[in-house]
């Protein structure tokens, strides 16, 4: 069953948008908890998994095993990542920028995640 989405969900989840840097809720939450797909509920990241990137959106170096696909983005530069169940929008990878040992930065919109304390 999925979420009832706002209108600003849905262009993100649904449409591929991108929420402004630094607005989202959860680019700084340090709690201890699972980020789930707000369209569907799977869930998606660890917080154990997350960290701080400075690039103004949250930032995990890997997300749970298959809960996240990989699909080349339409400007033919990036490397989109959705939810592997409902297919919402969660943002981009990109890898090689030496962040974290594991060298990978998933870069999701906060507004497609929900956030389940521990």
């Amino acid at each position: 069953m999925f979420k009832k989405l706002t209108l600003e969900e849905e262009n993100i989840i649904l449409h591929k948008g991108t929420e402004a840097p630094f607005s989202g809720e959860y680019n700084l939450n340090h709690e201890k908890g699972i980020y789930t797909c707000k369209h569907c509920g799977v869930n998606l990241y660890k917080s154990a998994d997350k960290f701080d990137s400075g690039c103004g959106w949250p930032s995990f170096d890997e997300g749970i095993p298959n809960s996240i696909k990989r699909i080349p983005d339409a400007d033919g530069l990036r490397t989109e990542i959705q939810c592997a169940n409902c297919n919402a929008h969660l943002g981009h990878v990109f890898e090689g920028e030496g962040l974290t040992p594991k060298n990978t930065r998933h870069c999701v919109n906060s507004l497609s995640l929900l956030f389940e304390k521990e």
